[in-house]
């Protein structure tokens, strides 16, 4: 999870879909120091999401839990959670679908 409450998801091998268990999460690209602004999406009743900044396809699947991906180190943990945000968490907010 991230300060904000949301998980967060990256793309390190490249894969054209990453399964995740949530409809609202945070898309950063890859992992750190190459990671993009970390953005909010939200899939609304979408199954699938293209995050605006990568391109990385989302797909909501129900038999995952929140803080499971497939595949599975899609999911970011940050390593110093009581770490203060970075500049990057803050940028943008996008909010699609409803």
């Amino acid at each position: 999870m991230s300060d904000s409450g949301y998980p967060k998801f990256r793309n390190d091998r490249a894969v054209a879909e990453i399964r995740i268990g949530v409809r609202e999460f945070n898309c950063m690209g890859v992992s750190p120091p190459h990671d993009h602004p970390h953005v909010y999406i939200n899939m609304g009743r979408q199954d699938a999401i293209l995050c605006p900044y990568c391109g990385t396809r989302f797909r909501f699947d129900p038999r995952l839990g929140p803080s499971e991906a497939d595949p599975p180190d899609s999911l970011f943990v940050d390593p110093d959670p009581g770490s203060p945000p970075k500049p990057q968490d803050l940028l943008l907010d996008f909010r699609t679908g409803s």
